[in-house]
């Protein structure tokens, strides 16, 4: 069975709204913590809780209302997300690190493996990031946004069946968080080197 392309202009949306999301790294009242492991599960946790019912709620429209809610959904679970990122980055004691390519890396790894490699590579205790042009991150997230347009169209089908499918969407999106988390937990637990495209 082949998968189907999603139309170009959702595409093009979801690309967009990855972009406003990645281009504003937010501040963090997070501070160092001596036991980051400890404070960052904690966070990770309260944001897939909010992401759940924040997720959850938008599901309920049934039908066509509940179609127009696909994109606010995903926007607010990124805004979450990207939250949790910078928090998780400030109690690792990174916060004056974390930029666009970081943000990518820790919020789609799970879900968009191979087009984050572009960005991050692990060798050994570090992670290397590759600096990368808007024109290079435009691209990438556009094949992110390909990625999440295909996952999108089984959120609109949930979206038929308002209480059954908002509890399974609410459930996927406190999964997606906790993915974000771990990664974000894994990432800045390293050494992060930025490698010039020069070099």
């Amino acid at each position: 069975m082949t998968e189907v392309s999603p139309p170009e202009s959702v595409v093009d949306k979801i690309a967009q709204a990855l972009m406003q999301v990645v281009s504003k790294i937010p501040g963090s009242k997070e501070k160092a913590d001596e036991s980051p492991e400890a404070r960052a599960r904690t966070l990770i946790l309260k944001a897939s809780c909010k992401a759940a019912t924040v997720s959850g709620t938008l599901a309920l429209p049934p039908g066509p209302l509940g179609m127009l809610t696909i994109l606010p959904d995903l926007m607010a679970i990124w805004n979450i997300q990207r939250q949790l990122v910078a928090d998780i980055a400030a109690v690792y004691g990174k916060a004056a690190i974390l930029e666009r390519q970081q943000m990518i890396y820790c919020l789609f790894k799970h879900a968009a493996g191979q087009v984050v490699r572009d960005v991050a590579v692990r060798v050994g205790e570090r992670f290397l990031i590759r600096e990368a042009t808007l024109k290079g991150i435009q691209q990438m997230l556009r094949r992110i946004g390909v990625s999440i347009s295909q996952r999108a169209a089984g959120k609109a089908l949930a979206r038929w069946l308002p209480v059954v499918g908002a509890v399974g969407i609410g459930g996927y999106a406190f999964y997606d968080t906790t993915q974000v988390g771990r990664t974000s937990m894994a990432f800045f637990a390293r050494e992060i080197v930025l490698v010039s495209e020069k070099a």
